[in-house]
């Protein structure tokens, strides 16, 4: 596996790839890597002879008392990692090689309507981050393929709309959840949790379940959710939203079958996110 630093470099690898005719996949990420990356470099791989990971912890998706200058770098081991599960190139750049004008002076991408609800609404600013340099990685490496993981549901949604809406022809591809064995869904921050809290975290998945289950019997949403919210403030967290969309993020209505069950809440300082489709009645 090769790591790259600079655009030039990144450029001149690809135009190797493209004169040999085959196709990209890339893969984005922050770093800190775990098993549900690991799993996304996998599915990549199913979609195209090389592989393209990068890692940047993208200052303009934090605001203002994020975790920006907390957030784990682990270059080394991510690299060993990396180049364990078959990537072929790792694009890792500096923040002045992204943002060479500062994050001010940057020209963005905003995706309307799909971001300004849930996270949007408690991040405001976060998914113009994510957006704009996705966006920007996409014009860089000009994949076939791109894979996101299913954990951010909103995230992806905000990277299909950005690519229908700009006209990449880019096929996202969304890839499942991966849990530790007691459900919760793997994520960096996790690490932030201390061993009691770790101990609590799995209750925001099996706080899912039973509503995806109570849901799935036919009870009424409203009352449900309100059931599901007291459960998690009574387990110690600290929600932020938990709320029932249809699949595409649109309202429930009397039509939908196809459904998302979306959870943030703090445990402690740290920030988690899960969800759950399920099937609602006729």
């Amino acid at each position: 596996m090769r790591t790259l630093r600079e655009i030039p470099a990144l450029r001149e690898a690809l135009d190797d790839v493209r004169r040999r005719g085959e196709r990209i996949a890339l893969v984005p990420t922050m770093g800190n890597l775990h098993a549900g990356h690991l799993a996304l470099v996998e599915t990549a791989r199913q979609h195209a002879e090389v592989v393209i990971a990068t890692i940047f912890v993208n200052p303009m998706q934090f605001g203002a008392g994020e975790d920006l200058d907390a957030y784990p770098r682990t270059l080394a081991e991510d690299q060993e990692k990396l180049e364990a599960v078959g990537c072929d190139l790792l694009f890792a750049p500096e923040t002045a090689t992204v943002y060479p004008r500062g994050l001010e002076a940057q020209t963005r991408i905003v995706v309307p309507d799909v971001t300004e609800e849930l996270c949007g609404a408690s991040r405001p600013g976060h998914f113009d981050g994510v957006s704009t340099v996705v966006g920007m990685l996409f014009n860089l490496v000009q994949p076939h393929v791109a894979c996101f993981g299913e954990k951010d549901y909103q995230q992806l949604a905000v990277i299909r709309r950005m690519v229908a809406d700009l006209h990449f022809p880019i096929e996202i591809v969304g890839v499942p959840i991966q849990r530790a064995k007691d459900g919760l869904a793997l994520s960096s921050r996790n690490g932030y949790l201390d061993a009691a809290q770790r101990a609590t975290a799995p209750a925001l998945y099996r706080t899912l379940c039973e509503l995806r289950d109570t849901l799935e019997a036919g009870e009424a949403p409203g009352a449900t959710l309100a059931c599901g919210y007291a459960r998690l403030q009574e387990a110690g967290f600290s929600p932020d939203y938990l709320e029932l969309r249809a699949a595409d993020l649109g309202p429930v209505t009397e039509a939908t079958r196809e459904a998302v069950l979306l959870v943030a809440a703090r445990l402690g300082t740290t920030r988690l996110i899960d969800n759950l489709t399920l099937t609602l009645p006729r």
